[in-house]
């Protein structure tokens, strides 16, 4: 699983206002993990959010922030009636178990000590991976909330730490707004992070103002830490097609999985040849393709593709001086199939 960035509605600790408008904003640029927090809203309207979240198509995340037993319980409480999938934050676990048993709420509650309001993770940093290990012993407990960077301890070592000690997801919590902190998040081996108000307030480092630009921003970050960005620009086939003269050799231009792509020039005829496992297609790109098979003759025009399925003989002929075709085929195909052909190339070229 890649690192998951979830945007939290949230302002200093409390649900925004127009929390609803930011949601449609998150969901349009493929925000798929959106939380809120306990407070900030009245449960109605926090329930519309949730429905709203999940409808579409993402997951739910409520945070507790609650500092008092009875506060805490109603907040797990909350979270039940709401319907979320992911329960954040709180620090009675005892409490809160009984409440949340028998729903598919994911729990992940907040190790150390945890003192106002907006929140501060105090103890040392041993203190802190003792009771991280504590509560990911716990069954019923499915990750932690690490508030780390409300700690006044060496963060990347506290959540280096906390990550090494316990074998469930650890989720970062605490003031996120640099791609250096999102960067040492990853490194440390943390599952997630949330960012809330750094990106409603504009802090988030970002080409373009406002929230989409800060999310988009961020979406980019997180997709290039997760080797999630794409190395590959449009092709041009007449272009790629200019670049090489010599014909029935074909050249790499790209792979989909196991199957490449290639480019070749056909002139005049090929051997008859079957190929024992590989399927083949071939699009012309330019001139006119005949394709011999047993039973008939096909011709196969610009702007059309024929399929030839493993096994079957087929024999390829190029009708106006050079065609150029475009091959989608395995990477393990001989160019010249069974025939013992003396164009048959053992190496391929790259275009």
């Amino acid at each position: 699983m890649g690192l998951r960035f979830i945007f939290m509605l949230t302002r200093n600790d409390r649900t925004v206002e127009d929390a609803s408008k930011q949601l449609q904003t998150a969901l349009k640029l493929g925000v798929r993990h959106i939380g809120f927090k306990d407070i900030g809203l009245p449960t109605d309207q926090l329930t519309a959010l949730n429905a709203a979240i999940k409808a579409g198509g993402a997951t739910s995340y409520l945070e507790v922030v609650s500092l008092d037993r009875d506060s805490e319980i109603v907040s797990a409480r909350a979270a039940t009636e709401i319907g979320v999938d992911v329960l954040l934050g709180g620090t009675r676990v005892d409490d809160v178990l009984p409440v949340i048993a028998g729903t598919d709420i994911q729990y992940c509650p907040f190790p150390g000590r945890i003192m106002g309001h907006p929140s501060v993770l105090e103890g040392s940093i041993e203190e802190i991976v003792e009771s991280a290990k504590a509560l990911a012993g716990r069954e019923g407990v499915h990750g932690l909330d690490l508030l780390a960077y409300r700690s006044k301890e060496d963060v990347p070592a506290l959540m280096r730490a906390v990550c090494a000690a316990v074998s469930k997801p650890v989720y970062i919590a605490g003031s996120i707004d640099t791609p250096e902190q999102i960067a040492v998040v990853k490194a440390v081996g943390a599952a997630g992070f949330t960012i809330g108000t750094a990106a409603l307030d504009g802090k988030y480092p970002a080409q373009e103002d406002g929230v989409p630009g800060q999310l988009a921003a961020i979406i980019r970050d997180v997709a290039a830490l997760n080797n999630h960005i794409s190395p590959f620009h449009k092709r041009n086939l007449t272009n790629a097609f200019q670049r090489f003269s010599d014909t029935w050799t074909p050249k790499i231009a790209g792979q989909v999985n196991g199957m490449q792509i290639k480019l070749a020039k056909f002139e005049g005829e090929l051997s008859w040849r079957f190929h024992k496992k590989e399927d083949e297609l071939f699009f012309v790109h330019k001139g006119r393709l005949l394709m011999k098979f047993r039973d008939r003759d096909e011709i196969v025009e610009a702007g059309e593709f024929i399929i030839v399925p493993h096994g079957v003989e087929h024999c390829p002929v190029a009708l106006d001086d050079t065609c150029d075709v475009m091959l989608l085929e395995p990477g393990t195909t001989p160019n010249t199939g069974t025939a013992a052909d003396a164009r048959r190339i053992a190496e391929r070229g790259q275009v």
